[in-house]
């Protein structure tokens, strides 16, 4: 990761990121925030997003910008205007749209884009890209951002953040939808434990069925998929 940016860097002016919540993506802020490798990365050209967010107060331990600014951003010079947090204190359907607003902003080539078949792809399209990396988790119930089992979200087409009522978790969120994602250069994948073995089985050897495995609608168009796991997150992995 810390290579990639760097060699990115060497390129363009700006490395764009998507931050998720969970257990494994902080154990990955502290690493980035260490001695060790905040000093390997030109936190001053980072932009900063997330992929989801609970719709609870910055203040409340479930918000995922306050993980991130616990575990990393408070520990790095990373601009405060070049640091985007879905906002949570304001009506959730204003703060999807103003989110969305940000990224056109960023990406304004990838704005006409459409999801489509790879078929109808043209020259152009196919170089279209969004984020430069994004980092995803995944639940035991094969969810990721918060695209939830069931959810009509999961297939949105047109929109690239939505707020949408969870009723699996009885929550409010916020979260980028695949058609924005899907346009990154990379998107990861960070899944650690044992109780994550099953959703990664279905997801990687199961027929496509984004209903019951949300976390299969993220096929990059122009990108690349990485999946980094634990011992215990790939004991369903077929050799």
């Amino acid at each position: 990761m810390v290579d990639y940016i760097h060699k990115t860097l060497q390129l363009q002016d700006r490395f764009t990121i998507v931050l998720s919540g969970g257990s494994t993506p902080k154990k990955l802020h502290l690493l980035l925030a260490s001695d060790e490798f905040k000093y390997r990365i030109d936190w001053q050209k980072l932009h900063v997003f997330w992929g989801d967010e609970r719709y609870v107060p910055f203040t409340d331990d479930r918000n995922n910008a306050k993980m991130a600014f616990d575990t990393l951003l408070n520990h790095v010079p990373v601009p405060k205007s070049q640091i985007h947090v879905m906002r949570t204190d304001i009506d959730p359907q204003e703060s999807a749209k103003e989110y969305e607003g940000i990224l056109r902003e960023y990406f304004p080539e990838a704005t006409s884009y459409k999801l489509q078949a790879a078929s109808d792809f043209t020259s152009h399209v196919s170089r279209l890209t969004t984020f430069d990396l994004i980092l995803l988790g995944l639940g035991d119930n094969s969810h990721t951002l918060s695209l939830f089992p069931g959810e009509e979200v999961i297939h949105e087409k047109d929109h690239w953040v939505r707020s949408i009522f969870v009723k699996e978790v009885n929550m409010r969120r916020i979260t980028l939808t695949a058609p924005v994602v899907n346009l990154s250069k990379r998107i990861a994948f960070l899944v650690s434990g044992q109780d994550k073995a099953e959703a990664v089985s279905h997801i990687l050897h199961d027929n496509y069925d984004p209903d019951l495995y949300p976390a299969q609608v993220i096929k990059p168009v122009n990108g690349e998929l990485f999946w980094f796991l634990d011992e215990g997150a790939a004991m369903g992995i077929k050799k």
